[in-house]
């Protein structure tokens, strides 16, 4: 005879109900497991086991699938019950390329011994402010070309707090004639084929790095079965990449506007916005401009802010799908593509937040406004974030197909004294190498092939006589080893192996060139795919410096 099987729940009620105090009386949602579990940590700096038990128990699921969830994002820190909790006060300090340039690793030793005992320094990847090398996160407050001083400075007075951004609100933006286009959509004075028509006009193709054509996308998605959903990419974590930050702390109703836009133009029912970790000002912006909005416009598509957790894989779309579901950020298998079995099963419209930004001035001034930008038989404009050796680091607005040499040259001020040019990354760490010999090939889409590269998300890194090839392609694929979601083997085993290959003094190309081949044929995504691409470059345009 079968006996039912007994539940038990041995969460500590205490733990219980002190979850309850920091989430509320809500019933929670499996798909929130994410947001939960920064509440927890906001709170206590930590993951107290005691409370995900409780949080497990709250959603009805195992402990073991909170820690799996909790223990992929590096910005999540599980404390098992008895050890010991972190320090109060955690210090990052960014190592990714522009830091490394600019004394990162240096900076970082100096601050293990000069901040005492109680405050950690951590080394983290790219924070997203590559234009303001070497970048110390405390707490949550950026430091800008950081050193020990002004970093003691906002340890010593307590300013940790995200730093909110100087942006136009709603008011502001709606008195430059902003929103204008979604209110003749909804008055039925623009139709749907008209729109995406003219974004096909256009050219506009996705800035997040695969550039697919925008109105196609649209039209592909608007002829799925509802409910149809957007999804927001704004967890741009290749270093390198900062636009989208730039845009947001400036004129965030832009995207905002673009998404509404969409939303009217493809039958779409709601929209999340997935927001990297790192933009905690930003996060703070938009909670307060998306209350602004729904309270102007309450009949629009509900807009559901997410954070992201520290995980550059969730900048491929099908794993910030999957981690909008509250789950570890692993990349799907394809097909189906997210345009028909998207977030949650259903067709979803996945754009990057620069693509958006761009659709409210296009059809304002017209697609063949923007197709009449470009150089070089390019058409379009670009979002550049340059950083590294130049005089003028940011996010340049410029023409795309311009050259490195013309874009140093007209927008960047300029090589930063005492450096000549010696070679870049046209597409940040993953899109590759190119030496200065090479810095006249047109910068955009479909330009650098030949030569083994990409553009990706326009970021472009410049670096000098001074900064060694090798180095900087170590740094690159150190930081895929480390943001490998490890769901595939020839990406997890192949990016490790790369980065020991290259350790070694003298490169064993044979074996590098074997290894980039099967990552690039094996692995599910494009971190695995694009990670060979720095130490292949350097054999290829930086050979001597590789040599024995």
């Amino acid at each position: 005879m079968k006996h039912a099987r007994r539940s038990r729940n041995t969460t500590d009620p205490a733990a219980r109900a002190e979850l309850r105090a920091l989430l509320g009386e809500v019933v929670l949602q499996r798909d929130r497991l994410i947001e939960y579990l920064h509440a927890i940590q906001d709170d206590r700096g930590h993951l107290p086991e005691p409370l995900l038990a409780a949080l497990a128990a709250e959603l009805k699921i195992g402990l073991a699938e909170v820690a799996e969830v909790a223990s992929f994002y590096h910005h999540f820190e599980i404390v098992k019950t008895g050890d010991a909790a972190p320090p109060t006060l955690t210090v990052r300090v960014c190592e990714s390329l522009a830091c490394a340039m600019h004394g990162a690793v240096e900076l970082a030793q100096q601050l293990a011994t000069s901040l005492g005992p109680d405050v950690r320094v951590q080394h983290v990847p790219c924070v997203g402010r590559c234009d303001a090398a070497p970048v110390v996160v405390v707490g949550q407050n950026p430091v800008a070309q950081a050193t020990p001083e002004l970093v003691a400075q906002k340890v010593g007075a307590g300013d940790t707090a995200a730093t909110l951004p100087v942006a136009r609100r709603l008011a502001a933006y709606r008195a430059n004639g902003g929103y204008a286009i979604y209110e003749q959509c909804l008055r039925g004075e623009r139709q749907a084929e008209d729109i995406i028509a003219e974004l096909e006009g256009s050219g506009l193709r996705g800035l997040g790095g695969a550039g697919f054509p925008v109105g196609r996308k649209w039209r592909t998605v608007a002829t799925q079965p509802g409910p149809r959903y957007l999804a927001i990419n704004i967890d741009e974590g290749e270093p390198g990449t900062f636009k989208d930050r730039h845009y947001l702390e400036r004129e965030p109703h832009a995207f905002l506007e673009g998404a509404l836009i969409a939303a009217w133009t493809v039958g779409i029912e709601k929209i999340w916005i997935y927001l990297r970790d790192e933009y905690a000002g930003c996060r703070v912006l938009l909670q307060e401009e998306l209350a602004a909005l729904r309270a102007h416009y309450p009949a629009a598509p509900a807009i559901e802010l997410r954070r992201g957790a520290g995980a550059y894989i969730c900048g491929e779309e099908s794993a910030m799908i999957e981690s909008l579901e509250g789950k570890r950020g692993m990349p799907r298998l394809r097909p189906p593509y997210v345009a028909e079995v998207g977030l949650f099963g259903r067709p979803t419209l996945e754009h990057n937040m620069e693509t958006l930004h761009w659709v409210p001035e296009i059809l304002r001034l017209g697609g063949f406004w923007f197709a009449s930008q470009g150089r070089h038989g390019r058409k379009g404009l670009r979002s550049f974030s340059v950083s590294g050796r130049v005089a003028k680091p940011g996010v340049h607005l410029a023409p795309a197909g311009i050259t490195l040499n013309e874009l140093i040259a007209e927008y960047c001020g300029g090589m930063a004294p005492g450096h000549a040019l010696y070679g870049y990354f046209p597409g940040g760490a993953s899109g590759g190498m190119l030496p200065a010999s090479l810095a006249d090939v047109p910068l955009d889409f479909d330009t650098l092939q030949a030569h083994d590269c990409f553009i990706g998300s326009a970021a472009i890194v410049v670096f000098s006589q001074q900064d060694k090839a090798r180095e900087l392609a170590q740094n690159a694929m150190d930081f895929f080893a480390h943001e490998s979601c490890g769901q595939c083997t020839p990406c997890r085993a192949g990016t490790k192996q790369a980065a020991a290959l290259m350790r070694e003094t003298a490169w064993n190309g044979d074996k590098l060139i074997a290894l980039g081949q099967l990552m690039r044929d094996g692995s599910i995504c494009g971190l695995g795919q694009a990670a060979p691409n720095p130490a292949l470059s350097v054999l290829k345009h930086f050979p001597s410096e590789v040599q024995s």
